[in-house]
This record gives structure tokens, C-alpha cells and sequence, in this order.
């Protein structure tokens, strides 16, 4: 008799997410995966921090996004310091109210996202008392730099806290060398991709020829001549310094007509605006920050996208910049070139630092429309195949190679494949009884 007979059958399994706060990236995908009909999705936050608004460390100012980070999905504040709590170091979000939650019954499945909060350790372990399932998403890459005691210590600690989990989620290429370089075995990993919200950012890549003058007008940008766009923190990590000194360049070798919008704000803006100004870079534009909502009609009226930057452990920027047809100039470092930048392709991807191919790059885009338009077809091309559908497909085969305790099983059923006792290979999971 099927372990499912006798007991109420329901339709969806009930995931729940931990995350540290509302996240304007995550956030839409969780609804989207709630609106497939197999999957009920709740978010369990440990605070508030985005929603009341407060300090961000990275952008050195108060944030608070203009996108409901609430719709389309169930969420729970997990206490009354939800409402306190802001994430910092590990023990900053402890949250001892998880324990409870995930003991309750309501859920069927854990997916943390990462472990950088002690909240994340007690959530693993409430899920393991009760045999929750567990799906690890973490963005982290080899590329990352570290300590060397760090280094020493990532192995032992990564592969201990791996093997607690029934799934790896990679957000890409980069992430999954990750996993495998910690012990994880291949048939544990299923690609999630790293997506924003493709469909809102391309509503608006292809903007009249008046709402693109408009927009460049709003941000005292000449409408006549190419426009590279910065969007990020001004932070060491960033670089963006990096692309001042290739316009300086420019300028240098021969007056270029185009303009620099670095969109954005953090501890480097009074030195980037210092440098601006001592080599008369009068070809640079500083926006400020840039809500959520406002940004794709900023990537649908420019021409070129840089990030160059060393220690973007994925870099959604460039997703968005993709979206809106835009040719790519990303540092190789960043974790998601290998997946969405292939160079000479959709864009260029020279070494962090790397000043003079980083001016060699610009160089090639700002005199060559043609190749502009080119590769820009080539970067929408490719994101559009690196979405919430791939994450939802990704989600559901590894969600397909697990067992759930009788009552959270889901009411459709498909003969067993594969073999028992041989893990399936990555991507194609063993169906024990149950098809998401």
C-alpha cells in the first residue's frame, strides 16, 4: 500500500523560505513559485528591516524599496523583535521563535538561504527533529576571497553543514564548482537560478523614442550620445572607480561623445565626485539612489552596462541590464559571468582591475553602434532563459528526488523511474510516487 493511502491528500507542498528580511529580489520570485499550483510558499522573516525602513550600511543611507515586498505570498514576522532586529553579524538574527514554527506541522520543506545567521543553525536543526526536508541555496563562489584560517576551516565546516541538507540549490555555474569543491555529492545539486524579476524589467526595455529623451532629461543626460550605465554601492568591493579611470582615458586618447550615469551612493561618492572633478570628467552624471521602481526605465534608456567589480558573489545588476537588451562590461570575477556574460558575445569581461581592459572594452562600444545593438540582442536572448520558470523547474526536480512524511505528500501521483539505490543524475531526480 502507498505510504499516501489513508490520509488526507493535499494539492501543494508547503515550503517554507528563512530569510533575514524582505528582499526585493526574492520577494517576487516567492510569489511567483506561490502561484504554481503544486507549491504553497511561506516566508519566515526574521525582521522587518526593509519594510519599516532603515539604515543600509552598503549605500550609507536610509533605504526603504518601493516594491510591496508582501504580495502574492504568505509571510510570517517570526516575533515581536521582527520588529527590532536588523541584520549584522551572525548572532544578530537569532530568533528563537523558528524552532517552534518549523516543529508546528505547517510546514513540509525548509529552504534556508545561506548561513550567515545563528536563526539559519536552529532552523536546520528544528527541521531535522521533525524530518523536514532541507534545500540550501547559499551564493557563494570559489572566487570569493577568505582568510587563510577561513580557507583552512571552509572545507570541515561546509561539508558538515552540507551533508545536514537533502539539497544544494545553485544559483549558477560558480556556485555549484562551490558545492562539489565541499564534499557535495553531484546528485544533491539542482540549478535555481539567481533571476530578478525579468517580465517588470522588460515591460520597460523598449521605451519610445520620447520616453527614453525623457528620462535622460530627468537625469540631465544628453539624449544624443551613448550612455554608460553604473549601477551599484560605492564601495571598495564595487570598484567603481575603476570605470572613472577608463573615462578618464577616453577622454584622454580623444573627447568621446558619451556620457557616465553612476546610479547609486555609498563611502566612495565623495572621492569618485573628487576625482570627477580634478580631471574635469564633466561627462559624468551622480543620481543619487535609485529606487526599485524608477530603475528599468533608467537601464531602457541607456546604451552600455559596467560592473566592475571583484567581490560580487553574483551581481543581479546584470540581470536587470540584460533584460533592457544592454551590452555587458563585468569583471570575470563576478559569480555570474560564466552563466549570462560570454565575452565578445553579449558583452566584454576583463580582470577586476584591470584598467586598460576595461577602456579597450568601452572603447570598442561607445564608437560601434552596430556592435552595441548586436550584443544587446545576444544578452536578452540569454535572460530570457535564466528566469523565475528555470528556478520553479529547478526547485520542483529537486523537491521530485525527496521523501516527505505521509501527510505532506501531494494528491498527484506518477509511476516510480530510476533505479533504487542509484542516485539520479543531476537534474533528472528519482520520483518515488509523487510528480510535482
Amino acid at each position: 500500500m502507498n505510504s499516501a493511502e489513508g490520509h488526507t491528500a493535499r494539492k501543494s507542498l508547503r515550503i517554507a523560505v528563512l530569510n533575514s528580511h524582505p528582499i526585493q529580489y526574492f520577494a517576487p520570485l516567492y510569489a511567483y513559485l506561490n502561484a504554481a499550483p503544486d507549491l504553497d510558499v511561506t516566508a519566515l522573516y526574521l525582521s522587518d528591516f526593509s519594510i519599516r525602513g532603515g539604515r543600509d550600511p552598503g549605500f550609507g543611507q536610509h533605504v526603504k524599496w518601493n516594491l510591496d515586498l508582501l504580495a502574492g505570498y504568505r509571510s510570517v514576522f517570526l516575533g515581536d523583535a521582527a520588529r527590532t532586529r536588523e541584520p549584522g553579524g551572525f548572532w544578530s538574527l537569532v530568533a528563537p521563535q523558528v524552532w517552534s514554527e518549523l516543529r508546528s506541522g505547517r510546514h513540509d520543506v525548509l529552504w534556508l538561504h545561506g548561513h550567515n545567521y545563528a536563526a539559519s543553525v536552529i532552523a536546520l536543526m528544528a527541521a531535522k527533529s521533525v524530518g523536514i526536508p532541507i534545500l540550501m541555496r547559499g551564493d557563494t563562489h570559489l572566487g570569493v576571497p577568505h582568510g587563510a584560517i577561513k580557507s583552512l576551516l571552509q572545507r570541515p565546516v561546509m561539508g558538515a553543514l552540507y551533508r545536514g541538507c537533502d539539497r544544494l540549490l545553485a544559483i549558477g555555474s560558480a556556485n555549484a564548482a562551490f558545492y562539489r569543491a565541499m564534499g557535495v555529492p553531484e546528485h544533491k545539486i539542482f540549478l535555481a537560478p539567481y533571476c530578478v524579476d525579468n517580465d517588470r524589467f522588460m515591460r520597460s526595455a523598449i521605451p519610445t523614442n520620447d520616453q527614453k529623451t525623457q528620462t535622460r532629461k530627468q537625469y540631465n543626460v544628453p539624449v544624443d550620445r551613448p550612455l554608460v550605465l553604473y549601477v551599484g554601492k560605492f564601495t571598495p568591493g564595487k570598484r567603481p572607480g575603476d570605470l572613472l579611470r577608463a573615462v578618464r582615458r577616453l577622454k584622454t586618447e580623444r573627447n568621446w561623445p558619451f556620457t557616465v550615469v553612476m546610479v547609486g551612493c555609498g563611502e566612495l561618492e565623495q572621492e569618485l565626485r573628487a576625482f570627477c572633478a580634478e580631471h574635469a570628467l564633466d561627462n559624468v552624471v551622480f543620481t543619487g539612489f535609485v529606487n526599485q521602481l524608477e530603475l528599468p526605465a533608467l537601464y531602457a534608456a541607456s546604451d552600455v552596462f559596467v560592473l566592475p567589480s571583484e567581490q560580487d558573489r553574483w551581481g543581479l545588476a546584470v540581470n536587470e541590464a540584460m533584460c533592457a537588451s544592454l551590452p555587458i562590461v563585468v569583471s570575470r570575477e563576478v559569480g555570474c559571468v560564466t552563466d549570462l556574460v560570454k565575452d565578445g558575445v553579449n558583452g566584454y569581461t576583463p580582470a577586476a582591475g584591470d584598467i586598460d581592459g576595461l577602456t579597450r572594452a568601452l572603447r570598442c562600444l561607445i564608437e560601434d553602434e552596430d556592435l552595441r545593438r548586436h550584443q544587446g540582442r545576444a544578452s536578452l536572448a540569454r535572460i530570457r532563459q535564466w528566469g523565475y520558470r528555470q528556478c520553479l523547474e529547478g526547485i520542483r526536480s529537486a523537491l521530485a528526488g525527496l521523501e516527505f512524511r505521509p501527510e505532506s505528500l501531494p494528491s498527484k501521483r506518477t509511476e516510480e523511474v530510476g533505479s533504487p539505490g542509484k542516485p539520479p543524475p543531476q537534474g533528472q531526480p528519482r520520483i518515488r510516487g509523487w510528480v510535482f
